[in-house]
């Protein structure tokens, strides 16, 4: 485990102090990034709602697209088994018939 370094990142005009391990920090930065970049799309979209708002709809965008990510992982997984199980099937039916 590496040690922790800090790093403040600020979020719908908030400010956070973070302690995260080194080698994370740019991914943290860039998920700041894109957070921030999502509140000011809604913002723009969605005028007159309060911050709170804003952040509870990025969060629910956010975790929508992270939940999507993993529904493709798995499909991924069950079409790569299913490939897998049709090969084995077909290399036994070509054994058969030589």
């Amino acid at each position: 485990m590496s040690e922790l370094i800090p790093a403040n990142v600020v979020i719908a005009d908030r400010s956070f102090r973070l302690k995260i391990e080194a080698d994370e920090e740019e991914l943290i930065r860039k998920t700041v990034k894109l957070v921030n970049e999502k509140i000011l799309e809604l913002k723009t979209e969605f005028a007159g709602k309060d911050m709170q708002d804003y952040v509870s709809m990025a969060l629910l965008w956010f975790a929508t697209e992270q939940n999507k990510t993993g529904e493709h992982l798995i499909k991924e997984k069950e079409t790569s088994e299913k490939l897998a199980a049709l090969e084995s099937y077909l290399d036994k039916v070509v054994e058969e018939i030589q």
